[in-house]
């Protein structure tokens, strides 16, 4: 199963985004090579396709593009070779690659480690420079160099195929341009994520709740590369009781599965799946980066992208942010209209795909007149008649507004209006909720509907919107403090599983009381410590709330796409007007009393 790159949009202002008419037929070689290089403790060998366009020599060299497949894929999956001939049609040079432990490739899955993953890409990258041969003698001498050993070369890729654009980045300084889709900051965060009390990227100071059946998918997928590829090379061996992942990201997987995080190993499990994540290296990444993520992605949501851009804006590297319909967990297959589709070849009619041919026409074409967009643009699904995409100069667009918790379980704009009261739940041994899509949506599968067991939660709900629509655009974050004896107990533990868990998420309520998880997003967050108040930051959402539909925050103890609570912790909210639970809403348009 590829996570294939399918992605989209409709343009919004008069940008200058151009691309050379080319003609469709217009033809290019496709050459197969094996190029064997170093990467960590190994030699790797990697099953290449070079596209060459007509007309490209050593003395009409062209600009190259690198990329390669997402997680489970191989450089002949859909997505990777649909966008090696998108830019081979389009006069650039493309290399597809199967990424370490994919397809035909050699060396065990290391989960894009700049250490062993970047500096493979990077070996690609001296054969693009000529300063390589392939396995077969061949070298490459028809790409445009900036320096004797130094090709103009971007990349481009999702998911796993974006990661890996960061990592390469950051130990050669070589690569011109990056346009990674759909990745993550921090793997810790991803796949064991805790948004309570965030200090460093997205996570929090703990480990969070284990996303257990998105990281079992993604381990059987690489387990079962032997079963999709016979014959693989015997360096695709993994280590300690893996078949084909490298020995620390099989230690990594096993610990989750523990569900126990004691102290000693605690700081074990975040360093490994750290140093692989792009929140360890950025400080390295000079390359421009357009950054492309999804809105419905329960996988690698929004916050990723947006932690990633603020670290490279604020030291200086050339970076822009759009924010797109699909994601891991719905419309890959078929994304919405006017979306890029890159299994379409759709790049010159769509919002994202203009942008993305405008990058490469500036960072790689050194067309100084190309308009690369604006910092910021967003997809709005509720958006028919007109440009789908709003766009701001800045990130976060519009500003901010509070809501409080009140103790009759309404959200009421001014602190005076808190009404004094306790409300409380309790969790089971079971999870008793069910929110993310998590792989039924990347499979095209039909799942059940978002539900909270009566109980196991508490919810709070604005005043139905007047006055025009609202319309959230960013994080929401929600700041309160519980109260839990069992699980002020069970803090006192080395053990940080033992901390109480919570699940945050918004709702949009029609007047008729239908509920709609928006994107089907949830927050978990392992409170750090139960006597005091801590803020929980909520993945980022593009949504409207129209006239007449209330919000409504959710806190629920468990999830069933997580690992939640050990053991039973009741937990109370109090609110008093001094001292109540705010909610604060990332608002571009309308007002929410």
């Amino acid at each position: 199963m590829s996570l294939a790159l399918l992605a989209g949009s409709a343009l919004v202002a008069p940008l200058a985004l151009t691309a050379p008419a080319v003609a469709a037929a217009d033809p290019y070689t496709v050459t197969a090579l094996k190029v064997t290089v170093r990467a960590g403790d190994r030699r790797c060998t990697l099953d290449t396709d070079v596209y060459r366009p007509t007309g490209a020599d050593a003395a009409h060299p062209a600009p190259a593009v690198l990329t390669t497949n997402g997680f489970g894929g191989d450089k002949a999956d859909g997505s990777t070779d649909a966008l090696a001939k998108a830019f081979a049609v389009r006069g650039y040079v493309a290399l597809a690659y199967s990424g370490l432990g994919f397809g035909r490739t050699g060396c065990p899955i290391s989960l894009d480690d700049p250490r062993i993953d970047g500096r493979a890409a990077s070996g690609l990258v001296d054969l693009l420079a000529g300063a390589r041969t392939a396995d077969n003698g061949t070298r490459i001498d028809y790409v445009a160099k900036d320096g004797a050993r130094d090709p103009r070369v971007g990349m481009i890729g999702g998911s796993y195929g974006g990661a890996i654009q960061l990592a390469t980045a950051a130990v050669d300084h070589r690569v011109d341009a990056l346009v990674p889709l759909i990745t993550w900051n921090d793997l810790s965060y991803s796949l064991d994520p805790n948004n309570a009390d965030r200090t460093r990227g997205v996570g929090g100071p703990l480990p969070g709740a284990y996303k257990w059946q998105w990281t079992n998918g993604f381990f059987l997928i690489g387990e079962a590369q032997g079963l999709l590829h016979p014959n693989l090379d015997p360096s695709r061996t993994g280590g300690a009781g893996c078949l084909h992942f490298v020995a620390r990201a099989c230690d990594t997987k096993r610990l989750l599965d523990s569900g126990s995080y004691p102290a000693a190993r605690t700081r074990e499990v975040l360093a490994y799946a750290r140093s692989v994540s792009p929140v360890s290296y950025l400080a390295s990444v000079k390359a421009p980066t357009l950054l492309v993520q999804g809105e419905d992605d329960t996988l690698f949501n929004l916050n990723e992208a947006a932690a990633t851009y603020r670290t490279l804006a604020a030291q200086g590297t050339p970076v822009k942010m759009i924010w797109q319909s699909w994601g891991h967990s719905g419309g890959m297959r078929k994304p919405a209209r006017g979306e890029l589709a890159l299994a379409r070849g759709n790049l010159d009619t769509s919002y994202v795909g203009r942008r993305i041919l405008a990058w490469f026409d500036r960072y790689l074409r050194h067309r100084t007149a190309t308009g690369t967009g604006p910092a910021f643009a967003y997809y709005r699904d509720w958006v028919t008649g007109g440009p789908a995409y709003a766009t701001s100069s800045v990130f976060p667009a519009g500003g901010s507004r509070r809501l409080y918790l009140s103790g009759d379980g309404t959200l009421v704009g001014r602190r005076g209006e808190v009404v004094r009261g306790s409300r409380a739940y309790r969790n089971l041994r079971t999870a008793t909720s069910h929110s993310e899509s998590s792989l039924a949506g990347l499979l095209g599968l039909p799942d059940a509907a978002p539900y909270d067991a009566r109980g196991t939660y508490l919810d709070w709900t604005s005043k139905p919107v007047a006055g025009g629509p609202v319309e959230v655009v960013g994080a929401p974050r929600v700041t309160l403090k519980v109260s839990s004896p069992q699980a002020g107990r069970a803090q006192r533990s080395s053990d940080a599983a033992d901390r109480l868990v919570l699940f945050a998420k918004l709702y949009d309520v029609a007047p008729d009381g239908q509920k709609t998880l928006v994107h089907r997003l949830v927050a978990p967050a392992r409170v750090p410590d139960a006597t005091r108040r801590f803020t929980v930051e909520l993945p980022a959402i593009v949504h409207r709330y129209e006239p007449g539909h209330r919000l409504r925050l959710v806190l629920a103890a468990s999830d069933d796409a997580y690992a939640g609570n050990r053991g039973v912790k009741p937990v109370t909210v109090r609110s008093t007007p001094a001292e109540a639970g705010v909610l604060e809403l990332p608002v571009t348009q309308g007002v929410l009393r």
